[in-house]
């Protein structure tokens, strides 16, 4: 069946100590991603090549960047990098940005040589031992690993694996129903029945596919045409003035996130207005497909408003040697 590369996730119980030590040399690596991204709006924009030079002589430097791991700075700057070459390249994708203290949540990334596995934990850099909690076995050595921390305080490893790819499960045919999690009530599928008005309902379901919810709102599940502004919070009805087609604003982002999954995108953006979902949202593709919401650091969910003063909603098609580094600043405050 070939190869596959995928992600598992777990969940770390870090210690006090352990605990302490990702937070600072996620510091470090916010300090080295704030650094580059204040090089490129001046004028400077460099290269991953020479921020892994500027980071070699900073460390150098600097007993606060020895202290920490190399390969997790590199990897922060190479992050950058391809943060900085999206959005170049893809549409919509918008220059890396600095990174708030407050508002942003640590993520660290570890090649194969900055990480091992030991007696049932995550051995890191610096001596820092990482307790995992097994879930299921790895499929094979990973690597890399990715280690997150949630806005509740959670702390998480993703590991990335090579397995033996499964055979696709068949389903129903016309058996996909789309899901859009809302505000009013938990989430509006295409058919009523898979409604869940509160939490702690729940439905059986073969297959889930997660899909951005950029745009899911804005977009006509009809013709697939899209608003240039998005629709106010208390505008409960949907109204496309491409096609006419009006429907509740939930129902209707539901048969877009399902149109989408049905293609095999993740992303409004990833489907053309030639191959909409037909008219009346029919679908089938078998599987429960889920935009992911907009959840803030807080867990309450952004809505994005229009300027003020604009009212009107238009329509349109959806578009399928330089100083080095800590030479002027002081690690220890950082950017953000």
């Amino acid at each position: 069946m070939g190869v596959e590369v995928v992600r598992y996730n777990y969940r770390l119980r870090p210690g006090t100590t352990a605990a302490a030590a990702l937070i600072e040399e996620w510091r470090r690596c916010r300090f080295l991603w704030n650094e580059a991204v204040h090089q490129f709006t001046t004028g400077r924009k460099p290269g991953f090549g020479t921020l892994c030079r500027q980071l070699t002589e900073a460390r150098a430097r600097s007993s606060w960047l020895r202290d920490g791991s190399q390969v997790a700075q590199q990897q922060m700057l190479r992050t950058y990098a391809q943060a900085l070459d999206a959005s170049c390249t893809v549409k919509g994708r918008g220059r890396p940005r600095f990174k708030a203290r407050k508002k942003t949540l640590p993520s660290l990334e570890y090649t194969r040589r900055g990480f091992r596995i030991r007696d049932g934990r995550l051995v890191l850099p610096k001596g820092v031992r990482v307790p995992v909690v097994w879930s299921r076995a790895l499929p094979s050595e990973p690597s890399s690993v990715r280690i997150t921390r949630d806005c509740l305080g959670h702390w998480y490893a993703s590991f990335v694996v090579t397995r033996e790819a499964g055979p696709i499960r068949v389903v129903e045919e016309n058996s996909g129903v789309g899901i859009d999690w809302g505000v009013a009530r938990t989430a509006t599928a295409t058919e009523e029945r898979f409604d869940l008005p509160h939490h702690g309902h729940r439905k059986r379901c073969a297959a889930v596919v997660l899909v951005r919810p950029a745009y899911t709102t804005m977009t006509c599940a009809r013709c697939f045409a899209r608003a240039e502004q998005p629709l106010g919070l208390e505008e409960r009805i949907f109204r496309c003035r491409a096609c006419g087609h009006t429907a509740c604003r939930d129902r209707n982002a539901a048969r877009v996130v399902l149109v989408v999954a049905e293609r095999g995108h993740t992303g409004v953006d990833d489907v053309s207005q030639t191959d909409h979902l037909p008219p009346g949202g029919g679908g089938g593709g078998g599987a429960v497909a889920v935009r992911v919401g907009n959840l803030l650091p807080s867990g309450r969910r952004g809505v994005n408003r229009a300027p003020s003063g604009r009212r009107g909603i238009r329509w349109k098609p959806a578009m399928s040697s330089s100083p080095g580094l800590l030479q002027q600043h002081r690690p220890v405050c950082g950017r953000g």
